[in-house]
């Protein structure tokens, strides 16, 4: 799919709106992704991490974090003039997974943000969206100082199935997001597609 302008002087159209949901763990960048690309301001619903919290908020390998999403992040970005996409981030925690069923009701398909240096901890997002038969694709979030590896090599360490896109991205990047969401979009449309299509025997 080529995303592309109407042409001018055309009537303007009302524009299609797809759920795509943003997930992954802890502190892997969900909501930098959201507010890097919304065309609005995001709703974010973050809390300060608290001496409450330490027991069970893992930041091993993000010392900075100091705040956590407790909701979820919600954005929107018009890709075309007749498409648009609301952005869902999910919370990363454990004890907040109670919430992804609702907030990944109609959703044509997902973000799993990845970082490397913690790749066990999008294991959960994988699994989610492969039970559920939701399209998903895997955005590397390239920290910096981690190291990079090849996307075959991120999709042979998770045991994605051949067809997952996997892509590399940089999370606070506004033209990289988009390339991510476009990624989506395709891969849910084509999954979508090939689900339709008549079984010959």
């Amino acid at each position: 799919m080529i995303f592309k302008r109407s042409p001018r002087g055309t009537a303007p159209v009302e524009p299609v709106t797809l759920k795509i949901l943003v997930a992954g763990g802890f502190g892997v960048g969900k909501t930098t992704l959201v507010g890097a690309v919304s065309e609005i301001k995001p709703l974010r619903t973050e809390e300060a991490l608290s001496e409450a919290g330490r027991p069970v908020d893992d930041l091993n390998g993000v010392p900075g974090k100091h705040t956590t999403t407790v909701a979820m992040d919600f954005g929107r970005i018009t890709l075309r003039e007749d498409l648009v996409l609301y952005l869902f981030g999910t919370p990363g925690q454990d004890r907040f997974w109670f919430l992804w069923d609702e907030l990944a009701t109609g959703a044509l398909g997902a973000v799993v943000l990845a970082d490397t240096r913690r790749l066990e901890d999008c294991f959960a997002a994988v699994d989610y969206f492969e039970r559920r038969s939701i399209p998903f694709v895997v955005g590397v979030n390239c920290f910096e100082g981690a190291t990079r590896y090849p996307a075959e090599e991120v999709r042979q360490a998770l045991d994605l199935d051949p067809g997952t896109p996997v892509v590399l991205c940089d999370a606070r990047e506004k033209e990289s997001v988009k390339e991510v969401l476009i990624d989506v979009v395709e891969h849910a449309m084509a999954v979508g597609a090939a689900a339709r299509e008549p079984v010959t025997t």
